[in-house]
């Protein structure tokens, strides 16, 4: 949550995997690193698009509002992400084309096999 936003490195691997037909996955607070990424158009490659991500209701409970540099939910919504929640700690895996995203650690399992669906449709 304080590296990944910001990370032109990062930016830059999303943006090459998903245009050249890769799957972009992440899972908890990984989501973070999907905020600022941009296609090559300049367009947030979460506009649009279905996500999930660690909720705030699931900081509360942890008590790391105050500890978290901003709030996960509101910055992909702030985006144009379509941000989907579910009850706290349940799994949850969002799938939107060849983006892949997950609320919590309850979702990384779901996660794993989305994107092995997705490789081999696409094999």
């Amino acid at each position: 949550m304080w590296d990944f936003p910001d990370s032109q490195v990062a930016q830059r691997l999303i943006r090459e995997i998903y245009e050249t037909g890769g799957v972009v996955a992440a899972v908890c607070h990984g989501p973070s690193v999907l905020i600022n990424a941009k296609l090559s158009d300049g367009a947030y490659l979460i506009a649009g698009k279905r996500v999930a991500a660690f909720s705030d209701e699931e900081e509360a409970e942890v008590q790391n509002i105050n500890i978290v540099p901003f709030s996960l939910a509101s910055s992909l919504i702030q985006h144009g992400g379509l941000y989907q929640s579910a009850q706290n700690w349940s799994a949850n895996v969002v799938v939107d084309g060849r983006l892949v995203t997950g609320q919590n650690p309850a979702s990384a399992h779901g996660v794993g096999e989305a994107i092995c669906k997705l490789i081999k449709a696409t094999a």
